[in-house]
């Protein structure tokens, strides 16, 4: 790491900035100089009815804000934010009303479309009429299996409106994937698309659509036309109507919008499924608000009629973040295909023609562009540009740089990393503060977040559990069909008593930001030296012969060796140079403790939908044990390519 920022906060900017006007509104009520971004930091998870009361104001939430803030404050779980208040998420998420658009759209078919404000409430309206006559009501389950486009936005919306709970997931899920998600949790209404692009191919959904919507049974399912009118889609399936049909008899008119406790549920997202039946994690509709709405305005200094994009699919909790957006008043740019088709520009064409602000997308996207050898700064007008999140893996040190050098120097980066558990982030962007190569900026606003070692003892400059010592709105109500909070215990509370132990392996840097080192359930224990993934990633993948790279621990002589798999580029094969210089590299930019002991070339490396690889899964196939959820898996035939390798066995 450098003590030479990547990127320093333009004061004048800064001033103006939602950050700073947040921190003067809440230094004058708090009597207290909060200028100092460690200093508000600090404020905020100490005084945290003074801090979460401030953000409900400041971001002028509708609804009834009721005299309590926080009831039951130290334990978690148990606490209870704001537990008088009322609200209506779509209330606060419709807030605009008017002939700019609210949500803008690309698809790989170059489909292109625009949705005004005025157009979402009348959509919206109509669906929330139309589910009600299908007998949806509060606390009733509606699940999509869609892309990302307007009509799963507004269908979210009507569902919200009304008090119903939301749950989504992409189109390219397998028939199980589905059912292991959507069965657990027994919709009154399956929404799906007529079929969709990507890579090029037109994808038909009505097979697997059919035997979905039979095993779930719901009241009726929706068919959202994509590829075609959707006609013949929903003529195959029983009990099924087009869009069209399913809200032609009722006009549009004012939205109604049901006020309900800051608990209410909203969404229910799942877990990954790698290693079993995803989890039905309940996220409620006052902490999913307040917690993006701080996220958005705060820490991305999101302002109305900025235009936001993150490249996501429906079935990754940054769908969920993205659709907040339109809380702020900013617009909506989604996106829904290949983000390489035709080739590796798509996503820079849209984000210069729709002047995005901020663009939002995963590292590996970002190490992908850098490979490919691509430069939008050079190619592409991205003057409005002013902010680019990435998150779903750590950012590698090049990642950083290369956005500096190859996307824009100017801009914002804000590595972010959170988590479906708590559908936003832990730590994240800090408008105020610097950007150092490698380095997530810090803790977000009321989280109290801290590196602890083995033994639960907070540690500096070391690695360790990243754990949160304080309750904070964002976190799930708790699990579906987990009565006792059995399972939600065992999750996040059972390594710590009464802290969330969030299962990253972390560490404080100099600068008071952040370093992620991967998943701790994947951590490598080579002698008893915990070391992370991540930095073996962080080195292999900076060498061109590397496409990509997946890293596991086998049990050997009774202890674990570090077993290194990588994906080479076209035409490059792994004799014994290039191990050797994988290992050099590996040694001196890690530390020997890091070089694996066997290093193997394989085809494709498993990933999950939301496109991120799945180390327990690996080492699971490696160690002959079954691997419990394949349906989770974008590409679960690359698993094959991991199990019996002669290079593993003992000789």
């Amino acid at each position: 790491m450098t003590d030479t920022p990547l990127w320093r906060p333009d004061p004048e900017r800064l001033q103006a900035s939602p950050w700073m006007e947040f921190a003067r509104f809440a230094g004058e009520r708090a009597g207290l100089s909060l200028a100092d971004p460690l200093a508000l930091h600090q404020w905020s998870i100490t005084d945290r009815e003074g801090f979460w009361s401030a953000v409900w104001d400041f971001c002028g939430v509708r609804g009834v804000k009721g005299a309590r803030i926080l009831e039951n404050g130290d334990a978690m779980p148990g606490a209870r934010f704001f537990p008088d208040a009322e609200l209506n998420f779509a209330e606060n998420l419709l807030s605009r009303t008017g002939a700019e658009p609210a949500i803008l759209f690309r698809a790989e078919d170059k489909a292109r479309r625009a949705m005004t404000w005025l157009e979402l409430h009348a959509l919206v309206s109509r669906l929330q009429q139309a589910f009600r006559a299908h007998g949806v009501g509060k606390g009733d389950r509606i699940a999509a299996m869609m892309p990302n486009m307007p009509e799963t936005i507004a269908c979210m919306l009507a569902c919200a409106s009304i008090g119903a709970i939301w749950s989504s997931c992409s189109p390219d899920f397998g028939v199980q994937g589905v059912l292991d998600r959507f069965g657990q949790i027994e919709p009154r209404l399956f929404i799906s698309c007529d079929g969709y692009w990507y890579n090029g191919k037109r994808q038909d959904v009505t097979a697997k659509l059919t035997e979905i919507a039979a095993a779930l049974k719901p009241n009726a399912t929706l068919i959202v036309p994509m590829i075609d009118d959707g006609h013949a889609v929903a003529a195959a399936v029983a009990g099924a109507w087009t869009l069209e049909h399913f809200i032609a008899e009722f006009p549009a008119r004012e939205v109604e919008f049901e006020r309900l406790p800051f608990g209410h549920p909203l969404y229910i997202l799942f877990s990954s499924g790698t290693t079993g039946v995803p989890k039905c994690i309940v996220h409620s509709a006052g902490g999913t608000l307040l917690q993006h709405l701080k996220e958005h305005r705060l820490h991305c200094g999101l302002e109305p009629g900025e235009r936001l994009f993150y490249f996501t699919t429906c079935g990754w909790m940054m769908w969920n973040w993205l659709a907040s957006g339109l809380a702020v008043g900013a617009t909506l740019c989604l996106y829904d295909g290949s983000p390489f088709h035709p080739d590796g520009n798509v996503l820079f064409d849209y984000a210069a023609e729709e002047r995005f602000s901020v663009f939002g997308t995963s590292a590996k996207f970002i190490d992908a562009v850098r490979k490919a050898g691509l430069e939008p700064a050079r190619t592409h007008d991205l003057s409005q540009l002013r902010l680019v999140t990435s998150t779903g893996s750590p950012l590698s040190p090049e990642g950083f740089n290369f956005v500096y050098s190859g996307i824009k120097p100017d801009v914002h980066l804000a590595s972010i990393s959170g988590g479906t558990d708590i559908v936003s982030c832990f730590v994240l962007g800090i408008p105020a503060l610097p950007v150092y190569t490698g380095e997530i900026q810090g803790p977000g606003l009321g989280m109290a977040v801290d590196v602890w070692d083995e033994d639960g003892k907070p540690v500096r400059g070391e690695k360790g559990e990243l754990v949160c010592t304080r309750p904070f709105p964002a976190m799930p109500i708790g699990f579906w069909n987990d009565p006792d909070d059995e399972k939600y215990r065992a999750a996040y509370f059972a390594r710590f008593d009464n802290v969330w132990t969030h299962g990253d392996f972390a560490e404080w840097t100099a600068h008071h930001g952040v370093i992620i080192h991967g998943r701790s359930d994947a951590t490598l224990n080579p002698g008893g030296v915990r070391i992370g993934t991540a930095e073996i990633y962080n080195q292999v993948e900076q060498m061109e012969e590397v496409a990509e790279a997946i890293c596991i621990g086998q049990d050997w002589d009774d202890d674990v060796r570090v077993v290194l798999f990588v994906r080479l580029a076209q035409g490059v094969t792994l004799d014994d140079d290039l191990k050797a210089r994988i290992r050099a590299k590996i040694r001196t930019g890690a530390s020997p403790r890091h070089v694996p002991a066997v290093i193997i070339a394989v085809s494709d490396i498993p990933r999950t939908k939301s496109g991120k690889i799945v180390e327990l899964a690996v080492r699971d196939i490696v160690h002959g044990r079954p691997v419990k959820n394949k349906e989770a898996l974008a590409n679960p035939d690359a698993l094959e390519l991991f199990r019996d390798l002669p290079e593993l066995k003992a000789g």
